[in-house]
């Protein structure tokens, strides 16, 4: 058994590492053939209508991203206001996104809600919730994409249209599967690392499925409008969960280059490297950065109010 507790997390890591490595290599040789200033250029051309309407579509999504912590306040039934609630999640997100999900996700959501005074056990069980429910859409969408709506891809890709159809079958048993125990009523509690998580009810399964495609479907909605809708947007959406998942498995903060990557492997068929790129330089602007700055003042605050009071 001890053996077995090593190789797994030593396996994991050489995985990650071999595909940030693969993406590293990928993106080099794109990189050399890429038009940078015409890259820039595209950034520079957007309109101020789109990065407008592609601002008020990230609030949105931001906004959708902090109910998941609602959903922990509910199931877990702490007291904490629903403004400190909102504020930590969105400052855990900003930083998720651009820092990792270990820095974000975990660590400043740690630090954030048991300076306010929440146990261990609870912040443990709202993180537990909110991922669950980032992933339970992700799971319905990219099933749904994968099997019904493929993207195409490049000759000689590893996996073919037969196997991600094949494996968007599988996503899709794995969130039928969550929604079927939620709904069942059998929700024995999970033990992981000496932690307990249990699983909501069906309805707030339903919430969580709910809230977190709908914030899937508006990401993929940012990118395909800043890529002026020159790329059908199923076909954006399903090269988004892509990048999601090889973002996730080479843990590499915001996915840096992966998603670059991806994009510039399953579209550059479709538009030149130049305008991919600048559309994602854009998109990680409005999405990334300009969250980023306001979290940033936020993070201040809720650190000078809790130096000032104290935990509740």
């Amino acid at each position: 058994m001890p053996r077995q507790r090593w190789r797994r997390p030593k396996l994991s890591h050489a995985l990650g590492a071999l595909l940030f490595v693969a993406v590293a290599l990928l993106l080099l040789h794109h990189a050399r053939g890429v038009d940078w200033v015409a890259a820039l250029a595209v950034v520079r051309n957007l309109t101020a209508s789109t990065l407008l309407l592609a601002t008020a579509l990230t609030a949105a999504s931001y906004a959708l991203y902090c109910c998941y912590d609602l959903v922990g306040q509910h199931e877990v039934g702490h007291r904490l206001r629903t403004g400190q609630v909102l504020a930590t999640a969105f400052v855990s997100y900003a930083f998720n996104l651009n820092l990792g999900a270990l820095v974000g996700g975990v660590a400043l959501r740690y630090r954030l809600y048991s300076r306010l005074g929440l146990r261990v056990d609870a912040i443990t069980q709202v993180l537990a919730l909110s991922v669950a429910t980032n992933w339970l859409g992700y799971l319905l969408l990219a099933g749904t994409t994968f099997a019904v709506f493929p993207p195409a891809l490049p000759p000689g890709w590893p996996l073919g249209n037969d196997g991600l159809q094949l494996l968007g079958v599988l996503l899709l048993a794995l969130a039928c599967a969550y929604l079927l125990i939620c709904f069942s009523g059998w929700r024995c509690p999970l033990q992981l690392r000496g932690h307990t998580f249990r699983l909501p009810s069906g309805p707030v399964a339903m919430v969580q499925l709910s809230l977190s495609c709908a914030n899937w479907l508006l990401v993929a909605m940012i990118v395909a409008m800043l890529l002026g809708g020159q790329v059908e947007y199923t076909t954006v959406l399903s090269v988004l969960l892509i990048a999601a998942v090889a973002g996730v498995i080479a843990r590499v903060p915001a996915g840096l280059g992966v998603l670059e990557a991806v994009f510039i492997v399953l579209l550059s068929h479709r538009l030149e490297q130049a305008e991919l790129l600048g559309a994602l330089l854009g998109y990680r602007a409005v999405y990334c950065l300009l969250p980023l700055i306001l979290a940033l003042g936020i993070y201040l605050g809720l650190e000078a109010r809790t130096r000032r009071s104290g935990p509740r």
